[in-house]
């Protein structure tokens, strides 16, 4: 069997300060730590104790190389570097199942550490068919495209209780902090939140192999609406002949697929990056 991990840092546990979350960061290294060991016992479970043959993890938060390569397991592939196609569930296809790490609630969510929306820089809401996503229901969306039910989210509490229980109610959620403000959080001790993870990560096995779990789809042709953080990025949005100005912030635009819908999505937050590139040097 094959299981997909998409890692994220901000719904990890203990990361609340923005020096966790870049490179230059002085609290970047602690991150790093962290998420590799929450990514090593999940991978362990699976393979050691549920028959996972093959695991594929896609290093998935900023610059996408924040897992320390020398302490994973040799078992598992890694997926690393940014920009790169699909971002955040890249080599997902042919999974049986996917597992979600790090995870975080969509913007505008209160009491929520680092609550954004694939881009805190540029992207204010983002809606697929009428419903406003978070990051992890984006890439379930996608995923459900290619048969590949999300079988355990573990992340911030808040998105655990809304999203995760909303949409995907076969999930085990995982709640690795309790957030009391965006830059605040609490979390169990590291051996405490290992265990809860590695229960977790059985019982969302045992619920895929009873056939509880289910690709989450969403209609297609996609209809997407993006409201951008300033006018600036949705002018640059509009030079795209079927994106299609709705105010000064918010574009819309009609994909095939979901796929193609994130493609497209994934293009304009680059094309915001570039922008705000240019007016900032």
């Amino acid at each position: 069997m094959r299981a997909f991990i998409s890692l994220d840092l901000e719904g990890l546990p203990y990361i609340v300060s923005r020096e966790h979350l870049s490179v230059k960061g002085t609290l970047y290294s602690e991150a790093r730590k962290i998420a590799t060991e929450i990514v090593k016992v999940t991978a362990e479970t699976l393979h050691h104790e549920l028959g996972f043959d093959e695991i594929v993890i896609a290093d998935s938060h900023g610059p996408m190389v924040n897992i320390l390569p020398d302490d994973t397991p040799d078992y598992i592939e890694l997926v690393r570097g940014f920009p790169r196609p699909l971002s955040m569930v890249s080599f997902a296809k042919g999974s049986d199942a996917a597992l979600f790490l790090g995870y975080h609630a969509k913007a505008g969510v209160e009491n929520a550490t680092f609550d954004h929306t694939y881009s805190g820089a540029s992207v204010d809401i983002l809606e697929i068919n009428g419903i406003e996503v978070s990051e992890f229901l984006l890439n379930a969306y996608l995923l459900g495209k290619w048969g590949i039910p999300v079988i355990l989210v573990g992340g911030d509490k808040r998105l655990v209780e809304t999203d995760v229980k909303k949409f995907t109610p076969w999930a085990v959620g995982v709640p690795f902090k309790e957030s009391t403000s965006r830059y605040a959080a609490k979390s169990p001790g590291l051996r405490r939140i290992k265990a809860m993870l590695k229960e977790g990560v059985v019982e969302a096995v045992e619920r895929l192999k009873k056939g509880d779990a289910r690709p989450l789809v969403t209609k297609e042709p996609v209809n997407v609406k993006v409201r951008f953080l300033n006018t600036a990025f949705a002018d640059a949005a509009e030079l795209l002949p079927f994106v299609k100005r709705l105010d000064g912030k918010t574009v819309e635009f009609e994909a095939e697929t979901v796929e193609e819908a994130y493609k497209v999505f994934e293009l304009l937050t680059l094309a915001a990056a570039g922008v705000n590139a240019i007016v900032t040097r």
